[in-house]
């Protein structure tokens, strides 16, 4: 505390020594052309996961009182260790988030604090690139999955993956219908055949000269632009946000971006099957039976399912690729939400345990907290189909698991699913998790991705 005395006047520090001993741990003290906030942590014990979200907890209830007093810039100065300083600056960061694209009038409603700095000469300048690079990938992803459908269609998600990877430097490949019905994506055709935008199959690749892995890590994203059910059409309440049915696709988009920008020695590979679910004449009905891309045949039980279809499709594509890991991420399962809530993603697959531990790890490190969920056998009985290979989904009540176990048929390769459908889209803000899309799996990855082998 004494090192604020440069900053503070006699009487100010008199004030803050006597308030702490009461457990008060934020301060303002208005001075002639500025103004000094303090915030002080609670002294920690070893820097780890819980440490680092109270720091970035604070960073955010530091920028509500910067919003409060209109403040548009700020300069830091931290007492603290490197590691909790920059997660203190990452909360403040990502708290910042505003979207005002679809107002008349934004200037009146932005409250954007516009200009940051570190008052330190020693400032950890690898660490703040790196955060800065993270922010901007996270600010991507939000952007994508609260962008309207009536802005925001198959054709414009694939115009901004194209636009992302021109921006950030890694490569993009986009197919079109024609395309994809040669390769007979049989479940991406089906989700799509009701509606008057055609599909798009995105493949996105980082391939830096200095990569670590021989086989790439594939990331794939589910990427339903707005989803009505189709015919087993959803309550409205449940229709209501599902322009963010593509959550899984944006992070996708905003780890490749986040890679590409710190040039991360990681092969990555991004794949987005992407379309919206309608409803109308042609709409895939309850009880038809599709061909996917791997040859096996499906009944479709329940329209709603549709993402799991379209994901079958990519997580078959991977194979090309003969992939160390691959991992997908859908907001798949109202099942999902159910049982965990916005806190946590519930996760599954066949990766081995070390896979498994890192990606937990990862989920501390970020916040993004994962829960691993069982694969058995007797999930994947209730998919059995009396006409087809397999139905698209299970009869129980782990609707999470079930739509797991079916993408798992369409894996031959160290696995893991993860069902995004709580953390990525909120009802209210959540700290540094603004109202609407979070962001979540772009932290999580790039966590992951910097710390694992592969």
């Amino acid at each position: 505390m004494d090192q604020l005395e440069a900053v503070l006047q006699p009487a100010e520090m008199a004030f803050l020594r006597q308030s702490t001993t009461k457990g008060v741990q934020s301060f303002f003290f208005p001075q002639t052309d500025h103004a000094v906030f303090v915030r002080i942590l609670e002294e920690e014990e070893a820097v780890g996961a819980i440490w680092l979200e109270e720091a970035r907890l604070n960073g955010n209830a530091l920028l509500r009182d910067l919003q409060h007093y209109k403040i548009g810039s700020a300069t830091v100065r931290s007492f603290c260790s490197d590691e909790r300083a920059v997660a203190f600056l990452e909360g403040l960061l990502l708290g910042s988030y505003q979207f005002l694209d679809y107002f008349s009038a934004p200037e009146k409603h932005g409250n954007r604090l516009e200009w940051l700095s570190w008052a330190h000469d020693q400032a950890p300048a690898a660490a703040i690139a790196e955060l800065n690079a993270l922010v901007q990938a996270v600010f991507l992803t939000r952007n994508l999955v609260n962008a309207p459908h009536s802005h925001f269609d198959t054709l414009k998600l694939a115009d901004a993956v194209d636009e992302a990877g021109r921006t950030f430097g890694f490569s993009v490949e986009i197919l079109g219908k024609e395309h994809i019905e040669e390769l007979e994506m049989g479940g991406l055709l089906a989700v799509n055949q009701a509606s008057s935008v055609p599909p798009r199959f995105c493949i996105l690749e980082w391939r830096p000269g200095n990569a670590r892995n021989q086989k790439p890590v594939v990331l794939i994203g589910k990427g339903v632009v707005y989803d009505t059910g189709g015919l087993s059409l959803k309550s409205s309440d449940g229709m209501e946000n599902m322009k963010c049915d593509m959550a899984g696709a944006a992070a996708v988009v905003g780890a490749l971006a986040a890679a590409a920008q710190t040039n991360l020695p990681v092969h990555l590979v991004g794949l987005i099957p992407a379309t919206d679910n309608k409803i109308g004449d042609r709409a895939l009905s309850p009880g038809d039976v599709i061909r996917m891309y791997s040859g096996a045949t499906v009944e479709v039980v329940n329209t709603d399912a549709e993402g799991r279809l379209i994901l079958a499709d990519a997580l078959h594509y991977a194979k090309k690729y003969e992939p160390a890991l691959v991992l997908d991420l859908a907001t798949l399962t109202g099942a999902a939400v159910r049982a965990l809530g916005s806190q946590a993603i519930c996760y599954m697959g066949t990766a081995g345990e070390p896979v498994k531990r890192a990606l937990e790890a990862s989920g501390l490190n970020t916040y993004e907290r994962l829960v691993e969920l069982p694969l058995w056998k007797e999930y994947g009985d209730e998919l059995k189909s009396h006409i087809a290979d397999m139905k698209n989904i299970g009869s129980g009540p782990a609707g999470m698991i079930t739509a797991g176990k079916f993408l798992e048929h369409f894996t031959d390769y160290p696995w893991l699913h993860l069902d995004i459908a709580g953390p990525a889209y909120l009802r209210n803000a959540n700290g540094y998790r603004p109202k609407e899309g979070t962001g979540v799996g772009v932290r999580l990855l790039f966590d992951f991705l910097k710390r694992t082998e592969f």
